[in-house]
């Protein structure tokens, strides 16, 4: 018998905006996965989503290779438009 695949679970927060991993559990399919990850980590009305994703189909970056994917972005000034001068009646920005 295999092993049942690993689910990485993320939940966004009733005063949340995005999705936070919380954790993983092993699950036969995505929906036994969602029903686990609720009882597992929720309590009482916590959250209002639940994501969970088999991690052997997630792809990242290898720390090594920061400065590669990273640096580049220091040449590119708009991204942080810091020289722009805003009106007093703008509050936040």
């Amino acid at each position: 018998m295999s092993e049942w695949p690993l689910w990485e679970v993320f939940i966004r927060s009733q005063h949340g905006l995005a999705h936070r991993h919380v954790g993983s559990l092993h699950a036969p399919t995505s929906e036994m996965a969602v029903c686990n990850a609720r009882d597992v980590y929720t309590r009482r009305n916590e959250g209002v989503s639940i994501w969970v994703v088999k991690s052997a189909d997630i792809s990242a970056s290898e720390p090594n290779n920061k400065d590669m994917l990273f640096e580049p972005s220091h040449d590119k000034i708009f991204r942080h438009p810091t020289f722009y001068d805003l009106p007093d009646d703008v509050d936040y920005m």
